[in-house]
């Protein structure tokens, strides 16, 4: 099911440089989380391959029970985690965007925060198609904008790398390419990876910013203006403020839980 694409609240700038601010209500929300979102944090498709791979070695109710256990985790979720589920989903769904190996999948601690960009994957088809890489934060803080835009991990710094430093971009080619060889999406890597070596800049970067606080373009329009200088023309740079419900921030892990408990978000 499609995540709902929001209330256009503001847009700023102009390419390869542009912002939008959106607005949710409780009930696209709540529809988000339930019907995508959790999947995504999740991580639902990798969860089948496990069991799938584990069947044939279960062979009572208490080796189900195990395998039922490690499997479905309910330990605490940040609200970050959600945050980035709901950007990729937004992502998938409004930008033409794909992101085909999550992250998680890569931590050896549940719960660990991995270096590099939050999203790495495609975005387009056919010829169109070409590297994306996004970062995400996460905030419930009442100020414009949130102290997560600023600082050696803040959204400014981790943009302006990504924009800046080829070495970066490698390196998260590279990180896909590790996984492409048997993955069926292997021809869009191939793909991808031909508009990249005729051209490195040649990337679609979108830094997504989830709030629970009014809108106000505050939140972006300085990253706008300084992102736009010396920005490459043959990249595609978004930055995103998602608006959720006042003070649905701090409740994201606990409700994501309970959604994958009972089946709703309430």
């Amino acid at each position: 099911m499609t995540i709902a694409a929001g209330k256009t609240e503001y847009t700023l700038g102009i390419a390869p440089v542009s912002a939008i601010g959106l607005s949710y209500t409780q009930e696209e929300l709540d529809k988000a989380l339930v019907s995508t979102v959790a999947g995504v944090v999740f991580d639902d498709p990798g969860t089948a391959e496990i069991s799938a791979l584990l069947e044939s070695v279960v062979d009572t109710n208490f080796e189900r029970k195990e395998l039922k256990r490690i499997l479905e985790n309910d330990r605490e979720l940040e609200p970050w985690r959600v945050g980035e589920g709901l950007a990729e989903c937004y992502l998938n769904h409004h930008r033409d965007c794909c992101f085909p190996w999550p992250d998680s999948r890569d931590e050896r601690k549940s719960g660990s925060c991995l270096p590099g960009a939050d999203l790495v994957g495609f975005r387009g088809s056919g010829e169109t198609i070409r590297f994306t890489f996004g970062e995400v934060k996460t905030s419930g803080e009442k100020k414009y904008p949130p102290t997560a835009m600023y600082g050696r991990t803040g959204l400014k710094k981790q943009l302006e790398d990504l924009r800046d430093t080829a070495d970066i971009r490698d390196d998260l080619v590279k990180y896909l390419g590790y996984r492409a060889p048997k993955a069926a999406w292997k021809a869009d890597y191939i793909a991808a990876s031909r508009r990249y070596l005729h051209d490195n800049r040649d990337v679609a970067l979108f830094g997504c910013l989830i709030r629970d606080v009014l809108p106000n373009e505050n939140d972006l329009s300085a990253r706008v203006a300084k992102l736009s200088e010396s920005c490459p023309t043959q990249m595609f740079i978004e930055l995103m403020a998602i608006y959720l419900p006042t003070n649905s921030v701090e409740c994201l892990g606990k409700r994501m839980i309970a959604i994958r408990k009972g089946g709703d978000a309430s």
